[in-house]
């Protein structure tokens, strides 16, 4: 990462929500969105890199039947750790992703408010590694903060373009408005009516 591991020690020796997941109503507005724009109601097995205090985490775990969730900082390992402790079949490591990318096959990868803090040759192999863990039914969510600033070298409609056309998916829903970008890709195409066999 561009931003190193100083930058996000700091937030979290200053609070243990530095973003404000808990309380703010954008945050919670955005964790909804996401969990709206995923086109299956449940995956077998999903990776959350860059899984913070673990907001989101607590609802993905209801969606799958394993999650592995990671983040570079060591307190937000252990605040995500202690909010999904109720869980079993969800995993908290440290990884710094890409670089320490973990094996096997997911059929659900959520980047949130993630990949924008990566060097360029970093993210080009983020999507490579997507690319390769994907399942062939899998599904690829990504949501970042469009506005610019500082700590971000990369802008998220870059990131987003990046993953269209290196991961080996087709884009199957977006949302943007001023705030916020999400797209979700798959190899699977057909509609959440299609899976259900109401199309």
């Amino acid at each position: 990462m561009i931003s190193s591991a100083d930058y996000f020690n700091s937030l979290y020796d200053a609070c243990d929500d530095p973003w404000g997941f808990r309380n703010r109503w954008y945050e919670r507005r955005k964790r909804l969105l996401t969990l709206a724009l995923l086109p299956r109601e449940h995956y077998r097995c999903a990776f959350e890199p860059g899984c913070g205090n673990g907001e989101l985490s607590a609802q993905l775990a209801g969606r799958c039947d394993h999650l592995l969730a990671a983040d570079l900082n060591e307190t937000a390992v252990r605040l995500a750790a202690g909010r999904v402790a109720s869980a079993s079949h969800v995993r908290v490591e440290r990884r710094s992703v890409p670089h320490e990318w973990p094996e096997g096959a997911f059929d659900l990868i959520v980047i949130s408010e993630l990949a924008y803090y990566l060097s360029a040759p970093d993210l080009e192999r983020l999507a490579e590694r997507i690319k390769a863990s994907l399942t062939p039914d899998g599904t690829l969510l990504a949501c970042h903060w469009r506005r610019p600033f500082d700590a971000a070298p990369q802008s998220a409609a870059s990131v987003h373009a990046l993953f269209d056309t290196r991961c080996g998916l087709k884009r199957v829903v977006r949302y943007e408005d001023a705030d916020v970008l999400l797209d979700v890709w798959s190899r699977d195409l057909r509609s959440v009516a299609e899976h259900e066999g109401l199309a």
